[in-house]
């Protein structure tokens, strides 16, 4: 039953990043060429409302679904610079083969577009690929 309401909310966040544009490639190269704040009010509003929801989360000490109490664990701050550099070039470079970073690629087959197949495989193997290296990329 809690897969069913996964795949609701799925769907829900398909039709919401649709119909706002923003798994949109034309909008995306606007985002880069600096020509729209489309995407840059997405983005913007999806940071404030994540922020609200996590203070939300914390002030009220809400519980999962499992009835255990969702705990924010801070993450440890090294001072390797080379690690977003490297990651951040990864994935730019990726987001600009494909025209879609991975929450669009999903709405983007949802909505119909085949050829996105291709970059959801390639998203998977390249995951593995990850997977098989993490231990020697620098983090």
């Amino acid at each position: 039953m809690r897969v069913a309401g996964y795949f609701l909310i799925g769907i829900f966040f398909g039709i919401v990043m649709f119909k706002s544009e923003a798994a949109s490639w034309f909008r995306i190269y606007e985002m880069f060429r600096f020509e729209s704040f489309h995407m840059y009010g997405i983005i913007g509003s999806a940071l404030v409302l994540g922020i609200l929801g996590i203070q939300f989360i914390k002030r009220k000490k809400m519980k999962d679904f499992t009835g255990h109490p969702i705990i924010f664990i801070p993450k440890e701050k090294t001072k390797t610079f080379s690690r977003y550099i490297f990651g951040g070039t990864i994935f730019g470079l990726g987001w600009a083969l494909a025209g879609a970073c991975p929450g669009p690629i999903y709405t983007l087959i949802g909505a119909g577009y085949v050829s996105m197949l291709v970059v959801f495989v390639s998203a998977i193997l390249g995951t593995f690929v990850y997977g098989l290296l993490k231990e020697k990329l620098p983090h």
